[in-house]
C-alpha cells in the first residue's frame, strides 16, 4: 500500500522503531494515530492463552485511530502495535483530524464510526477465533 498525498500535511512528527520495540501497548492511554512510512508492525492482542497476532500492517496503513473516533482522546488502546522490522512512523495531527471531522455531515460521521464499529468487532471475532 502506498502512502496517498494528501496524508502528508497531517503528519506532525516521525519516529522511528527498531524491530521489537512496541509502539502502542495494550491498556495504555493514548490518542495519536500513526501511518506506516517505511517498514513492518504487527497488531497484537492479550489473550487468556497469551499474546496472539492479529494482523501485519505495512507502508501506507493507519493504526491507533479507533481509540481516536470512536472514545475521544486519551482513551486505552485494545491493542498492542509492535514493530517486525525497523520502522519509520508517522505521527498524524490529531486535532486537525478532530477538526476537520466535525466539519463533516452527521450522515458520514455515521458511516465513519460505523466502519470503526465493524473493524473493531471483527478483530474482536479473529481473537476469538484465533484461541478457541
Amino acid at each position: 500500500m502506498t502512502i496517498e498525498k494528501y496524508l502528508y500535511p497531517y503528519i506532525t512528527q516521525e519516529e522511528e522503531y527498531e524491530k521489537g520495540d512496541t509502539i502502542i501497548k495494550e491498556g495504555s492511554k493514548g490518542d495519536w494515530v500513526y501511518i506506516i512510512l517505511e517498514g513492518l508492525v504487527k497488531i497484537k492482542k492479550m489473550t487468556l492463552k497469551g499474546q496472539i497476532t492479529i494482523a501485519p500492517l505495512t507502508e501506507g496503513e493507519i493504526f491507533g485511530e479507533a481509540t481516536l473516533w470512536q472514545a475521544g482522546q486519551g482513551a486505552t488502546r485494545n491493542v498492542s502495535i509492535v514493530a517486525e522490522t525497523k520502522t519509520r512512523v508517522g505521527l498524524l495531527d490529531t486535532a486537525l483530524l478532530l477538526k476537520e471531522y466535525e466539519s463533516i455531515s452527521p450522515r458520514l460521521k455515521s458511516l465513519i464510526s460505523s466502519l470503526i464499529q465493524r473493524l473493531t468487532i471483527t478483530t474482536q471475532k479473529a481473537v476469538r477465533l484465533a484461541t478457541e
